[in-house]
């Protein structure tokens, strides 16, 4: 049986350095941006969240893209 991958909405996500703890672990935090378009290039994504990071209070520790697809069968 065939199956068709339909795209939906990504997730953009942004892990800030908090701070650390008693173990010297770093304590991290995220923000997600939802409704982020499939179509969107990983290079856009990037440069958005490195700007967004430049407005945050905390130093950005790491930037993660979650894509979102339907497996229908066909």
């Amino acid at each position: 049986m065939a199956v068709n991958n339909v795209p939906g909405n990504s997730v953009l996500k942004l892990a800030l350095h908090v701070g650390d703890s008693a173990t010297g672990s770093p304590i991290l935090r995220s923000r997600s941006l939802n409704g982020i378009k499939p179509a969107a290039t990983d290079q856009d994504l990037f440069d958005v969240a490195t700007a967004l990071a430049g407005l945050q209070q905390y130093p950005l520790n790491g930037i993660t893209r979650v894509d979102n697809a339907a497996l229908l069968s066909a």
